[in-house]
């Protein structure tokens, strides 16, 4: 079986490329795979032309076409032959208030592509659900995204005196400023990656929050920072999926994250949870964590069970049988 995996330009991100390596590293040990980035990162009509021609360059019968996110218009290029889409969220239609801007969006990214693909994964039973809640379709199967092979636990000792809180992501809808806010006066040090705006600066210094920041890691760097940390911060608004909190229950360290889907169905309630709105509810949430141990033990326990589920053989295996089921056809 022969499978081409497409891509969107790397400087676009890396999150996508980073979920689907491992997934292709095992698929590729018994099947023909090939990694295909996009030439153009912009999605002006200039930008998305020239991807769609290149797409249509690499069209091969015989091959599962596999859009693995973000660029799901080039699905226009791949009209005829056996494609898989995957979505991973909606945020690019959820975020938009102009109602034109928001029909032009669901068309040319959803409507059009769900209706061209063969099959389309989501990556939580919630994408799923906002899908179906702006098109029909019976298309549509929920795969997970698989924690890397390189996370394993490692023992901590809990530093109840100052625990270093790592939270990862910087843009809005992880929630950094309510974390600020309600870290005021909690001994600890606050380990941010991502690239900092200033605004955040400004917080951090108006609550004399002792913190430390990094951006464009690698994959054995953000290993070493789940390792160094005492507690996974993710009280997110708004996710497709939430790798951190696997690879936080993977690691061994107790997880902080929103009392909301799709972190309660990738949890499996194997986490603290918190009210994302809630200044309060985070607040205490840090001080129980950082001084129940046997909460804190009981979690933990609790999540390196849950991280089980996303182990990349099973991923690959659902996604084996996506692809003989859509060549069998």
């Amino acid at each position: 079986m022969k499978i081409h995996y497409f891509f969107r330009h790397p400087k676009v991100g890396h999150s996508i490329h980073r979920v689907f390596r491992t997934i292709i590293e095992e698929i590729g040990k018994s099947n023909i795979v090939e990694i295909i980035e996009m030439p153009k990162k912009g999605s002006k009509p200039n930008d998305v032309l020239k991807n769609n021609i290149f797409t249509y360059k690499k069209r091969s019968k015989n091959t599962i076409h596999h859009v693995t996110g973000h660029i799901h218009d080039v699905l226009l290029a791949l009209i005829g032959v056996k494609t898989v889409l995957t979505i991973h969220d909606l945020v690019f239609l959820d975020n938009v208030k102009n109602p034109i801007k928001k029909f032009i969006k669901w068309f040319l990214w959803l409507y059009i592509p769900v209706k061209i693909a063969n099959e389309v994964v989501c990556i939580s039973n919630q994408t799923k659900k906002n899908i179906l809640t702006k098109i029909k379709s019976n298309k549509l199967n929920v795969i997970y995204n698989p924690i890397d092979p390189i996370f394993e636990y490692v023992e901590n000792k809990f530093n109840k005196e100052k625990p270093v809180i790592l939270h990862i992501g910087t843009g809005w809808n992880k929630n950094l400023k309510k974390s600020i806010e309600a870290l005021n006066n909690i001994s600890c040090h606050l380990r941010i990656i991502g690239n900092l705006k200033k605004e955040q600066v400004v917080l951090l210094e108006k609550y004399n929050i002792e913190y430390s920041n990094a951006t464009n890691l690698t994959d054995q760097e953000i290993k070493e920072e789940y390792i160094n940390c005492d507690i996974v911060n993710f009280p997110s608004l708004y996710e497709g999926f939430g790798m951190p909190i696997i690879e936080g229950q993977k690691t061994g360290r107790i997880v902080i994250t929103s009392e909301i889907e799709p972190m309660i169905e990738v949890s499996d309630n194997a986490v603290a949870f918190i009210d994302p709105n809630d200044e309060n509810s985070l607040k205490n949430m840090y001080l129980k964590c950082i001084n129940n141990d046997e909460f804190r033990c009981e979690v933990i326990k609790k999540g390196l069970v849950n991280a089980e589920r996303f182990s990349v053989t099973n991923i690959a295996n659902q996604y084996i049988k996506l692809y003989k089921n859509l060549i069998e056809r």
